[in-house]
This record gives structure tokens, sequence and C-alpha cells, in this order.
């Protein structure tokens, strides 16, 4: 396996693959645009427009031991897509013009899930989403009830839209950087959970349902860890609810850490998935700029985040409702996540006996890793962290059965203890 990607026949069957495939196809439109892949001395051009350019726009680069992981069926942390290679395996590198590849970054993930596809010797042709389908028949749907309430963040009134399933003890669903509280409805069906808590999700001002408060502009968003707050405390209050546990991811688990330093007398609990007391290296231009597109370009970022283990309908749900944010939103978001936010003076101050803290962080996610948010945990006297296998990013929203694993013994934990 190790050589296939320099191997000729492979070479000719990848690009014969490529040239049949209706998925890549759509997905390139009418782009004119060649692009290489790289190991060593050796390469593979792929064109796309009529005529297409002479010169390759960009290449992606790596030795042929780093290509034969990637093009594995189901392939190691960091080595499952090109934004994690990027970010994590050293040996790779995207050469040439870094604005052609954030225009284009979703054929060429096409490309690499094709070549992965013909290097596991199955037939074609290749599904348009390769991923697993889910182990067990969707559930019926929840039984969700929503409403607005009026919140202060950030000094304004805000018209914040909440969402509601369960009975029982308190759950507060947190939702990730540019997205919202749609992510939390198959985890609102699972009766395993509601039976015995009431879980309510809500969407940041901005984000979702939630509008931007009167005559804002577009674009003008902005999230800091004290507004962040605010927002959260003012929620509680509003939705009438008593002392919840807290579920977060990326960065509402990064303020998720900060609610058990300011406020661990409001929460039974807290569950911090995927989060740390620092997260550098996740700011980029091309979520706001003028010649990339945000509904291709951030979904796509977000795409590679996820497990490749994640079920296909819920993957497929999370690159859609990360396509649906609105302008510069989730570019502002990670101006929170990473940027504003660093609690690495403070996170050390945090008391598990006032509220138990556990951190929760999938195997794949390449952006707050594994060693990340471990690291946190160290400085956390009585914090709780456990790596989830085979998952990434979004724990909540791209694999809620196996995500439930990991969350209902914490759930039984609570609900048994004084705290509960």
């Amino acid at each position: 396996m190790s050589a296939a990607i320099t191997d000729e026949s492979f070479g000719a069957a990848w690009r014969a693959a490529a040239a049949q495939d209706k998925a890549l196809a759509r997905l390139a439109g009418a782009a004119r645009l060649r692009f290489a892949i790289e190991a060593g001395v050796r390469g593979l051009s792929f064109d796309f427009g009529d005529p297409a350019p002479d010169a390759a726009a960009f290449a992606l680069q790596a030795p042929p031991e780093v290509w034969a992981k990637a093009l594995l069926p189901m392939p190691p942390r960091h080595h499952h897509s090109l934004f994690a290679l990027r970010m994590r395996v050293p040996e790779f590198r995207i050469a040439g013009d870094d604005l052609a590849f954030a225009q284009h970054c979703h054929v060429a993930r096409r490309v690499l899930e094709i070549g992965r596809w013909v290097a596991g010797g199955r037939p074609g042709p290749v599904p348009a989403v390769p991923r697993p389908a889910l182990a067990e028949p969707e559930p019926e749907p929840a039984n969700i009830t929503g409403r607005y309430v009026t919140v202060t963040s950030g000094g304004e009134a805000c018209r914040i839209f909440i969402e509601q399933a369960g009975e029982g003890r308190d759950i507060l669903c947190l939702h990730t950087a540019g997205s919202d509280g749609r992510q939390f409805h198959r985890l609102m069906a699972d009766r395993r959970i509601t039976r015995h808590w009431r879980m309510t999700a809500f969407d940041l001002p901005w984000h979702g349902k939630s509008p931007p408060p009167s005559g804002a502009a577009p674009g003008t968003w902005r999230l800091d860890t004290d507004r962040y707050v605010e927002t959260i405390m003012g929620v509680v209050r509003a939705a009438g609810l008593d002392r919840p546990v807290v579920l977060g991811a990326s960065m509402s688990g990064e303020i998720c850490l900060e609610l058990a330093l300011r406020h661990p007398e409001a929460f039974r609990g807290i569950i911090a998935c995927e989060a740390s007391d620092n997260i550098q290296g996740r700011k980029v231009p091309w979520a706001d700029h003028p010649q990339v597109n945000e509904a291709i370009f951030v979904p796509e970022w977000i795409e590679g985040l996820m497990a490749p283990q994640s079920p296909a309908p819920c993957a497929v749900d999370v690159w859609w409702q990360y396509s649906q944010g609105g302008h510069a939103t989730f570019a502002r978001d990670i101006d929170f996540y990473s940027g504003e936010w660093d609690a690495r003076d403070r996170v050390h101050r945090i008391d598990t006996s006032c509220c138990p803290l556990f951190m929760l962080t999938g195997e794949y996610d390449y952006s707050c890793t594994a060693e990340h948010s471990a690291a946190t945990a160290e400085k956390i006297k009585g914090a709780r962290f456990k790596m989830m296998r085979g998952i990434g990013h979004f724990p909540f929203a791209e694999n809620p059965p196996l995500f439930a694993e990991y969350l209902l013994p914490i759930l039984e934990e609570l609900r048994a203890s004084r705290a509960g």
C-alpha cells in the first residue's frame, strides 16, 4: 500500500474514477482548475474545465507513507482530511495558491474520497457520501417544543430561540461555533436521556432562529467571554432552568470551563467536550473573504473535523447546517474560540467539589486534540477526562448514538449523586 500513490496503474484508475464521478462533476461545476497530488518526485494532476489551465494552481504534497495512511478506508487520526493533514502532519503541505485551494477545497476533498475508494479495491461508483450508515434505524423525531425568550446579551436585548424536549432534571445544551440548536435534535430523540432529563438548547444571537438585535448591520456580530457567560446565564433564568447540567463542545466546551469557574453553584455538573484552556491556529482568512464562498468553505472546513466513522446522515446534517450560517458569524465565533478565549491563567482555580467537571474529547479532533484537553484537565483538581474513540470535534451532532454511550454514564452518576 505504501507504493500505491506512486504506482502508475493506481494513478490511472484514480483519474478515471474521478473523470466518471457525478458528485465530483456537480461540485466542480464551471470551475477551471488544475491541481496536483504529489508524493516525492511522482504526482498526479486532476483537471477541470474545457480547457483546463496549463499549470496547477496548487499541489497537495506528502511522502508516500503519509498518503498511504490518508488513503486507507478508515484513516488514522490526523490523516482523515486535508485540513487535518495540514494542521497536524508536518510532512504534508499545500504548495501554490492558497486562495485557489480555499475556493476549491470541496473539489480536492472529493478527489481524495475517490482515491481512498479506489485504493481500497471497492467497486464503483463511489457513493456521494462515502461514510458508514447509521448502525440502528433513525429514532422517531423528538417531541420538541420551541419558543422565544428575551435575554440581555452584550448590553442589548436579544430575542433568543430555545427548544426543549424530555422531562426531569435540566440539561442546558450549547451549540458549537457558527451552528445552532439543531445539533441536539437526535440526542433529544433518545429516550434513554429524555425520560430522566429535560434538554434545553438555544441559538445564540445571530445564529439559527435567533435574529440579530434590531437594526444591527450584517457581519457585526462579536463574541467574547463576558458576553457569552451573560447570555447563557440569561437563558438559564428566562427558561426557568433549575441548576442544569451544562453540555457543550468546541467553543461551547471552552465556555463550560468558564461557567465552572464563575458560577459553579448554578449547575449540577459541567460536561465540557472538545475543550481546552487555549486553542491556537484555527483562524484563517477564508471563512470571511470576498473571493471565497462562505457557504462552501465553512462546512468543508467543518467536515474535516468529523471522524470518518461518523454516519453519513449525521455528517450531511452537520455540513448542511454550517452552510446556512449568517455572513461572518462563524468567523467571529472563531475569533473567540481561537483568539479572545485564553483561560491558561485561571482554569486551575475551578473547584470541582462545588460542581463536578467532566471533559470528553474525540479521538479524531485535530483542532482541540485529546492531548490538549488532557493537559487542561490535569490543571484542574478533580476534573475527569476521557478520550472518545471514533468521534471527532462535534460529538453530539456527528455521531449521537456513539456519543450517548459516553454521556449516559455521566448523567446517571449526576442523577444519583448528592449534587443531583
